[in-house]
């Protein structure tokens, strides 16, 4: 059996709105209906940007070259009938590494994408996810 983890969320007694992390670590807000706080289809998107771009960050510590800004959107297209999933996952990487080039920034984002990023992984199968890189000096 592998790793377990848990985290406990607290409905905050009002609305949609949601507090809840792992035990022993700062507590994030989630709103079902998105006013307050991220919703949790967005939240979703956070963790899969979150973890693509951590991935992205420790490859290009690996390869010793230098990150000064990464930035990842992604832009999530949701069926229009319940249950109003995913069906299409776009990210649009945004790094700053000089001396970097666009071969390896690609190498270190497919890397992410096609073996180590658990998220994205967790994510149905059948929900394709594509990828633009802009590459700044």
């Amino acid at each position: 059996m592998g790793e377990v983890k848990q985290v406990l969320l607290d409905w905050s007694s009002r609305g949609m709105v949601f507090s809840g992390g792992a035990s022993g670590k700062p507590a994030m807000t989630i709103d079902g209906n998105g006013r307050e706080a991220p919703s949790p289809v967005e939240t979703l998107l956070l963790a899969v940007a979150a973890c693509t771009g951590s991935d992205v960050v420790s490859i290009l510590e690996k390869k010793r070259l230098k990150l000064e800004q990464l930035r990842v959107e992604v832009n999530g297209e949701r069926r229009d009938e319940y249950p109003r999933r995913y069906v299409r996952l776009a990210l649009v990487f945004h790094v700053r590494s000089p001396g970097a080039t666009e071969t390896q920034v690609r190498q270190a984002i497919d890397l992410s994408l096609e073996k180590y990023c658990s998220v994205s992984h967790s994510l149905n199968p059948d929900i394709p996810i594509t990828y633009d890189l802009v590459l700044q000096a």
